[in-house]
């Protein structure tokens, strides 16, 4: 099994370097840090007594491994998911923060619980979800891959100007899809024809 950090790293990895896009409502960011977090962490890296996308730039990869899995793993609570959750839901965590639990929740409504979907990881979302590991692990995860990747369609349905993130520009898929699909089993990725039909009716 994966340690946290190792699982850290591969999100940096998957994040990329400094990008300060307009379409993105995080602004800039470096290694999926945003500044919003770094000055919500006091992160004057800098010391010019402000936070500005100088810091972003500053940013190293090892700073931002250690700012996942202390604000994004340990102090969520994502350990006490179960192992087959884990990984996949931080790495939500970190690229859409609180929507990852309640894609999760709904997911697990889905399944019969009868959770609030606040985005909130307290205790009866966690009982829920090691419920449905005990019965299905393997099945748990891919389903939940499955709803982040539908949740990504649909936010790129709603929001024009991230439609780029969902779909490239020939046509074939975006890297919020193909990172949805990294934790789902092959047997369940989208085909090509699957994926440009879902994404026929964009502009």
């Amino acid at each position: 099994m994966q340690t946290v950090q190792e699982i850290a790293r591969e999100i940096v990895a998957r994040e990329g370097g400094y990008v300060n896009d307009l379409a993105d409502p995080g602004g800039a960011t470096k290694y999926g840090v945003t500044i919003a977090t770094m000055r919500r962490l006091g992160l004057d890296l800098t010391r010019d007594g402000v936070v500005t996308e100088a810091d972003v730039r500053a940013l190293t990869q090892e700073q931002a491994v250690q700012i996942f899995v202390t604000e994004y793993f340990e102090r969520t609570g994502l350990a006490r998911l179960p192992d087959s959750l884990q990984a996949t839901v931080f790495d939500m965590y970190v690229n859409a923060g609180s929507n990852a639990v309640r894609i999760l929740q709904r997911l697990l409504n889905d399944m019969g619980e009868s959770l609030v979907v606040d985005g909130m990881l307290g205790g009866l979302t966690v009982a829920a979800s090691h419920r449905a590991a005990q019965t299905a692990p393997d099945h748990l995860r891919d389903a939940y891959g499955i709803a982040r990747r539908n949740y990504y369609y649909a936010l790129a349905d709603a929001r024009p100007m991230s439609r780029k993130y969902a779909r490239r520009r020939d046509g074939g898929k975006g890297g919020w899809i193909l990172r949805a699909e990294e934790f789902i089993a092959p047997k369940y990725h989208l085909t090509e024809g699957a994926h440009r039909a879902r994404v026929a009716s964009w502009a």
